[in-house]
């Protein structure tokens, strides 16, 4: 019989990534009516072990448990200057609402739903998955490496880059091995950084490292635009409404949404001036980048003056093979997820949880699509799909 009383508990509010808080910000400020559903994809097909639904319901419960402290709210004003005191106000008297997250196990399947107003359901996405990972390797008994070897694994990363000469941030919340794992990956590149180690995407993280949180936006926002305004819309408002809110600060764009090309043919010179570089997160990274430099090069901008964060699935040969062929002709710096928090000897999970729906200003719920550059990673209704691939002229 399960304990779910022994197994993961969320110790901060901030133990997130920054963009949910980047994007809620927004939300509030713009698109406060506007509700949304989220849906749990188990791209891995894992198995999941009797009783891990109600082991996950009991940790989902607790979350309701949790607030902004005084300390942190004094991290947040003092690190974050683009989050006006409304908003900061607003997260101190936010709680976790456990009603607003579905849960139900049928044998060795698991569904998770979320649902509710945006600015509110939008920060469930990346503590469930964490939560996910760190209840399914608990309650199928998998024994991670010891302490001492995630350490040296670590450390052996951290050279290379700094070898390497290039800067990059922690980004592996949502998928990793655990809390305690994180812990110890945090605490190593905190210690032994060197140049190259710049920041985490995770709030909690950053503030007990004392190092920056790091983040933007994510694929959900273009989605929503996708959703209220159309296809065709989708990338010119998105950045246009992120410019609108933070009037400069936080000037990296995603650009995979509905494909790269799709995204530069709507990044003109007004954005490609207006934000500091874009982030890759599909696709061949040295054909992206290539991309990326002829566009700047195309509407009069240096692109040494420019960056690329490269965040697809990363390690230390991809970040090896990406830097030999892109340095000196763009910046870069890299975002590294699961192969940091969830490089521990067991195989890493494939999971997301993804925007389904939102509910428009016309009262009417819309599906909303994701067309990455890599087609098997396209989300989203088929036939909804095939309608955004038709206006955006966009052939697979």
């Amino acid at each position: 019989m399960i304990d779910e009383n022994n197994y993961a508990i969320f110790n901060s509010i901030l133990d997130n990534d920054f963009y949910k808080f980047t994007m809620q910000c927004a939300v509030v400020k713009l698109f406060p009516e506007v509700k949304a559903k989220y849906k749990f994809i188990n791209r891995g097909e894992h198995k999941f072990p009797k009783g891990f639904g109600h082991a996950l319901r009991s940790a989902v419960n607790n979350m309701a448990k949790l607030q902004l402290t005084r300390d942190e709210k004094l991290f947040l004003t003092d690190t974050c200057h683009y989050f006006n005191p409304a908003y900061i106000d607003f997260l101190e008297g936010y709680r976790f609402d456990p009603s607003e997250v579905t849960i139900k196990q049928t044998g060795e399947d698991l569904e998770v739903y979320v649902s509710g107003y945006w600015y509110r359901t939008i920060l469930w996405e990346v503590p469930l998955l964490s939560l996910i990972c760190e209840l399914y390797y608990e309650l199928t008994e998998q024994e991670r490496w010891p302490k001492e070897r995630v350490i040296s694994n670590t450390l052996e990363k951290i050279r290379l880059y700094n070898e390497l000469g290039v800067t990059f941030a922690e980004f592996g919340t949502r998928r990793r091995h655990s809390y305690r794992t994180h812990r110890e990956v945090m605490h190593t590149l905190s210690t032994y950084k060197g140049k190259s180690f710049i920041g985490s995407s995770n709030v909690h993280m950053a503030m007990l490292y004392k190092v920056k949180p790091i983040g933007t936006h994510a694929h959900e926002w273009f989605m929503f635009h996708a959703a209220e305004y159309g296809f065709k819309m989708a990338n010119a408002l998105s950045l246009e409404h992120w410019v609108d809110v933070y009037r400069g600060d936080l000037g990296v764009a995603l650009s995979d949404t509905y494909t790269t090309d799709v995204f530069f043919k709507q990044f003109d010179t007004k954005f490609a001036k207006l934000f500091d570089g874009v982030r890759h997160d599909s696709g061949d990274p040295v054909e992206f980048a290539e991309k990326t430099i002829a566009h700047y090069k195309k509407h009069g901008i240096n692109p040494m003056y420019k960056y690329i964060i490269f965040s697809d699935s990363l390690n230390p040969e991809k970040v090896e093979s990406i830097t030999h062929s892109c340095k000196g002709k763009i910046g870069i710096s890299f975002g590294i997820g699961t192969n940091l928090t969830n490089d521990v000897g067991l195989k890493p999970m494939n999971i997301v949880i993804k925007l389904t729906d939102v509910l428009t200003n016309d009262n009417e719920w819309i599906p909303t699509v994701k067309l990455s550059d890599e087609p098997n990673k396209h989300t989203g209704e088929e036939k909804m799909i095939s309608l955004a691939k038709e206006l955006l002229r966009i052939k697979d």
